[in-house]
């Protein structure tokens, strides 16, 4: 059995992930849902998303080129590689999230996890805007992909916010709540429409998929 990997399966992935962190942390849904439902909701959401850059990852192509003779890293490959990091780091943050009962728990186990994946994203997004200036696309907004690069970095910044918001203090709270749901709320929402808008493509090949959450 052979399982071909498709830009439509990477978006709708992201897709569905993404819409699960958001509900676990909008706040008329998080309240009601309580914290272990919230948390339950986003340790699925994760595995959408490794799934999700997993395939990303495979459509990236292949790690290395040769570039005037010499070997060189592909920064698409690069791009998709730190994201599925990111992806597996916020996998270890949110199941640790469901078990963990003490301050130090929190901390190694949720939080630096967390933050981790959260510099991983916008490590990620970072490249995949370098890649648009290289190929002089930094301005297309009529382009789904430049859409999906800019709203894959805001979303990234919105849960780099949120790991700042979410620092267990030595009372073992978050630095603020607030921050920390408010941030994974408008990044949830910024990678849902970055990949929404990618559903509508039709799949294309490897080389033309780098950049893309």
């Amino acid at each position: 059995m052979l399982i071909h990997p498709t830009l439509r399966m990477q978006s709708w992935g992201f897709t569905i992930g993404a819409l699960l962190f958001a509900l676990g942390s909008a706040p008329w849904i998080s309240t009601a849902m309580g914290t272990a439902g919230a948390n339950t909701v986003f340790f699925v959401g994760s595995w959408f998303f490794t799934a999700a850059a997993f395939v990303q990852l495979v459509l990236s192509g292949p790690a290395t080129t040769t570039d005037q003779g010499k070997p060189a890293i592909r920064a698409e490959w690069l791009s998709a590689a730190i994201q599925f990091l990111g992806t597996l780091l916020f996998n270890i943050s949110t199941g640790a999230a469901l078990h963990a009962h003490t301050v130090k728990g929190e901390e190694h186990l949720v939080w630096n996890p967390n933050a981790e994946g959260s510099v991983a994203f916008l490590l990620s997004s970072a490249l995949a805007i370098l890649m648009l200036l290289r190929a002089n696309q930094i301005w297309e907004p009529g382009s789904r992909d430049w859409q999906s690069v800019w709203l894959n970095m805001l979303g990234s910044i919105a849960f780099g916010i949120s790991a700042v918001g979410s620092f267990i203090t030595r009372d073992g709270t978050s630095l603020d709540a607030a921050v920390a749901m408010g941030g994974t709320f408008i990044g949830a929402l910024c990678f849902f429409a970055a990949s929404a808008i990618q559903l509508g493509e039709d799949d294309r090949p490897a080389e033309e998929l780098a950049g893309i959450g």
